[in-house]
This record gives C-alpha cells, sequence and structure tokens, in this order.
C-alpha cells in the first residue's frame, strides 16, 4: 500500500511550490483542488453532478462551469456550500485514491488546502505535512496572483482553519516565508525521511 503523506497549508502559502520541488525529487503528488478542476469540466462527472443539484444559472453560455460565480455564492452561503460538497466530495475521494493506487512512486504527497477541516482525508494520511508562512506574505502572494483585493484574502484565511491549530496538528512543518536555501534543504530532509518512513 503506497505510504500517503498529507500535505496541507493556508491561502498564499506555497502548497504547489512545494509540493512541485517534490516531485523533482521523485515523490507522487496528488492534488485535490486539480482533480476537482478536472472533474468539473465540461461533461465531466462533477460538471454534470453541479448542473443537476443547482440547475443552469452556474453555466456560462458555452455550458462551463462559471466557478468564480459559484465560489462567490457558496462562500456567502453555509447550505449551499454543504450542497456542493455533498456532490462534490465523494467523486474528488473516489478521484484522488484511484490516483493514489496507481502510483509507483516511493510515498505520494496527498495535496488537500482543507486537510484538517475535512476529516476524511486526514484519516487516510498517517503522516500531516504543513506548509506555512506569515499572514502578511499570504495576503501579498495572493492579491498578486489572484488579482484578489487583501480584504477579500483575509475573509478566505478567516473562514480556514487558524494557523496556530493548523500547525499544532502539523507532524512536519515547512516554513515558506522566502528563504529558498533553507527551502530546499527541509524539503531534502523530509523527502528521506518519508522514504525511510515508506520502506518501514
Amino acid at each position: 500500500m503506497t505510504y500517503l503523506v498529507g500535505l496541507t497549508g493556508g491561502i498564499g502559502c506555497g502548497k504547489s511550490t512545494v509540493g512541485a520541488r517534490f516531485a523533482e525529487l521523485g515523490s507522487g503528488v496528488v492534488d485535490a483542488d486539480a482533480v476537482s478542476h478536472a472533474l468539473t469540466r465540461r461533461e465531466a462527472p462533477g460538471w454534470f453532478a453541479i448542473r443537476a443539484e443547482f440547475g443552469e444559472g452556474f453555466f456560462g453560455p458555452d455550458a462551463e462551469l462559471d466557478r468564480a460565480r459559484l465560489r462567490q455564492a457558496v462562500f456567502a452561503d453555509p447550505a449551499a456550500k454543504a450542497r456542493l460538497e455533498g456532490v462534490l466530495h465523494p467523486l474528488i475521494r473516489e478521484e484522488t485514491a484511484r490516483l493514489v493506487a496507481e502510483s509507483r512512486t516511493p510515498y505520494v504527497l496527498l495535496m488537500v488546502p482543507l486537510l484538517f477541516e475535512s476529516g476524511r482525508y486526514r484519516d487516510r494520511c498517517p503522516r500531516v505535512l504543513v506548509v506555512d508562512c506569515l499572514e502578511a506574505t499570504q495576503v501579498r502572494r495572493v492579491v498578486a496572483r489572484n488579482g484578489m483585493t487583501p480584504d477579500e484574502v483575509r475573509a478566505i484565511i478567516r473562514s480556514q482553519i487558524g494557523r496556530a491549530e493548523r500547525l499544532a496538528l502539523a507532524d512536519d512543518v515547512i516554513d515558506n516565508d522566502g528563504d529558498q536555501q533553507r527551502l530546499t534543504g527541509a524539503i531534502a530532509r523530509l523527502d528521506r525521511l518519508y522514504r525511510r518512513l515508506a520502506g518501514a
């Protein structure tokens, strides 16, 4: 059975960057967000599920999902968020499990932004790595990347598990606040650790 390391962190902490660096060293990486995106492309299983649950109002003239509009709607409405999760999460869990099972790497990083918030993923991972940085760094990165306002980014941060709680739940932590040499060393050390654990 493939050894699974959960990879998580707040928005803008650099999970994708860290995951890519591990992949360069030979680990597998399964990104739940990328899986979700693939499942909700036109006429994919998640696309049909959302259309059946919410109707055609969240789809453009080309029948593609209007992701920004749906994101705004569920962010403002906990009941709508629960409905969306109810139709999408089982599909995402099934597909991530399939990708993990197909991996032939020494271990796999399962990248889940809300890993602690959605307990089913935590239960699958014997070890969890948190990518961490200061809130000011998160805000700066997401504003630059997504064009959101600082207040919008802070609202998303507040909707996620708190930084202190996330760090307390972690088995391993990578500080991704800008020192690339330190980041490279930390990733190399953890890669060696995960290879040992996968072989145990």
